[in-house]
């Protein structure tokens, strides 16, 4: 069990979260949640004690392991795999480390030779003997390929950095695991088995992840941060969500009968403490009208955008047919070989694989950016489609405000009636996005990555396109944010294409899957839980 007491963070210029007092207890999955700036990384690190609280204190029970996942992708690229996997226990790591050295002195003496058995001793009952075994199964489950588990991490890809990095965090089963965005980069075979291992996992594990489904799968607890408070839930992700929505409204409801209460009481004062024969019932209203208080609303940190694509023409039956793409890159590598597929109107389709260069460069060869290999894409005569890149960098170079930038794009509209570029309308189309009152002058070269995303969304949405190609939609945003963008794509009547690592947006946008590698591709026309079954995983 860790033990939250008392715990405050405050920065000079902003307070997280204040007096929180919290218990993770062993056998729960707690997910951590909250707008973004609220504290929610702020917290993980607190409790993994890589910050200091402002005030309060982390109690740990004695003897326990805590384990964190790190995001230092290329601090161990000098280590071999499995190696870097078994550090996820540094005790048992350092005994490992301390006994070879002695083995490997030719100049130990018998004293080293005594001391080297006492650790073998300890290194047995920590499970040292099958340290390697077990870290390797963990790097089968993550689909690390078995010729990779002795080679230098330098030699590993950054995906499958990523799931070493996460393999190490799970190894030795640790008492407490702390993990931030643990879905990040990795593609949707290998959060499944995230899942699947953590609903058997009997210790405390504490996340953060903007993935409801994934919260959803995993997560017996909710700890909510907001209002600079952070309360904890029982139930998954859905269950909070839902649940505080109605406590919001029941609220709001009795709020509201308490106020016309209110206003009948003072009607009756006013109309009768004048007059003597009613003066004691008007007294009784007073005291009355009193004890009446309305229950706080405090105003939340979350801010949800609107995001709303329209069409400026409707896509006819033919949208997109693609045959025998094949795309090798110029250190002679195939990323994927031989695709063939066809859209047509109402398919929303998400492309999937381990390799994200490979599918943005599949991306990249559908809008003509580059050219594939072989093969050939054929868009439909009606198409009209607007691309979301995984890096946006080239749209911001310029240093205008964000009012110039997103006046910019109604000119590329095709609809003359929508090429209205008036600061009222752009002013108020940015504040459906979140940039009101003087923000919309901030330079667009120094906005935020989530910023930039939801400029990128209202570029889109002005030229009211009828596909979609979108690399990676979800990254630097938060939770509301995202919900939006899924709601948006549900209801958005035209085609679409995407990657992402988000389940959620899988399994409520998508009704095609196409798996890409360099050896295959398998194209299914369902759901994520059908395409899943369908390829065990």
């Amino acid at each position: 069990m860790i033990e939250v007491q008392s715990l405050s963070k405050i920065f000079s210029d902003k307070k997280l979260f204040e007096n929180v007092n919290l218990k993770f207890v062993a056998g729960n999955t707690y997910g951590i949640i909250g707008a973004n700036g609220a504290g929610k990384s702020t917290f993980l690190k607190i409790l993994a004690g890589e910050i200091e609280p402002t005030s309060g204190q982390i109690i740990l029970e004695k003897n326990r392991r805590l384990s964190v996942l790190t995001q230092d992708h290329n601090a161990y690229d000098h280590l071999i795999v499995t190696d870097v996997v078994i550090m996820g226990n540094s005790e048992l790591h350092q005994i490992k480390e301390t006994k070879d050295a002695i083995y490997a002195n030719e100049n130990a003496t018998i004293e080293d030779y005594t001391k080297a058995a006492e650790l073998e001793e300890k290194f047995g009952e920590l499970g040292g003997y099958t340290a390697e075994n077990d870290a390797q199964e963990l790097l089968s489950g993550l689909q690390i390929p078995k010729d990779k588990w002795e080679v230098k991490m330098a030699e590993l890809t950054a995906n499958q950095k990523i799931k070493v990095l996460l393999a190490k965090a799970l190894f030795g089963n640790p008492d407490i695991l702390i993990m931030d965005e643990p879905t990040n980069h990795l593609d949707l075979r290998a959060i499944k088995w995230l899942e699947n291992f953590l609903a058997d996992y009997q210790n405390v594990v504490i996340v953060v992840s903007h993935d409801s489904d994934f919260l959803d799968n995993i997560c017996t607890h909710i700890v909510d941060i907001d209002y600079n408070e952070a309360k904890i839930y029982t139930g998954n992700y859905s269950f909070w969500k839902e649940s505080s929505e109605l406590a919001k409204e029941l609220t709001k409801q009795s709020n509201a009968k308490k106020e016309q209460q209110i206003e009948k009481l003072k009607q009756f004062i006013a109309r009768f403490s004048a007059n003597a024969s009613k003066s004691r019932q008007a007294t009784s209203r007073k005291k009355s009208l009193e004890k009446i208080t309305l229950d706080e609303i405090n105003p939340s940190n979350r801010k949800y955008p609107y995001i709303n694509w329209e069409l400026n023409r409707e896509p006819g039956k033919d949208i997109l047919t693609v045959e025998n793409l094949t795309y090798i890159d110029e250190k002679n590598n195939t990323l994927f070989e031989n695709v063939s597929f066809t859209l047509t109107k109402g398919e929303k389709m998400v492309l999937i694989g381990e390799d994200d260069i490979a599918k943005t460069k599949f991306l990249e060869c559908l809008i003509g950016k580059i050219k594939p290999t072989k093969g050939t894409i054929k868009w439909g005569q009606t198409i009209k489609f607007t691309y979301y890149p995984n890096d946006n960098k080239e749209y911001f170079n310029e240093e205008i405000s964000i009012l110039e930038w997103i006046s910019k794009w109604p000119h590329e509209n095709e609809l003359e009636i929508n090429k209205d570029d008036s600061d009222s309308r752009m002013r108020g189309f940015l504040g459906r996005m979140l940039f009101s009152n003087d923000t919309v002058f901030k330079k667009v070269n120094v906005t935020s990555g989530g910023e930039k995303a939801r400029l990128m969304f209202s570029r889109m949405m002005l030229l009211e396109a009828n596909f979609l190609i979108l690399d990676q939609p979800l990254d630097h945003l938060d939770a509301e944010s995202i919900d939006s963008v899924i709601e948006g794509l549900n209801k958005y009547k035209g085609g679409a294409i995407f990657t992402t690592y988000n389940r959620a947006l899988v399994n409520k946008v998508a009704n095609v899957i196409l798996e890409i590698a360099p050896d295959k591709s398998f194209i299914y026309h369902g759901t994520l839980e059908e395409y899943e079954k369908l390829m065990n995983y």
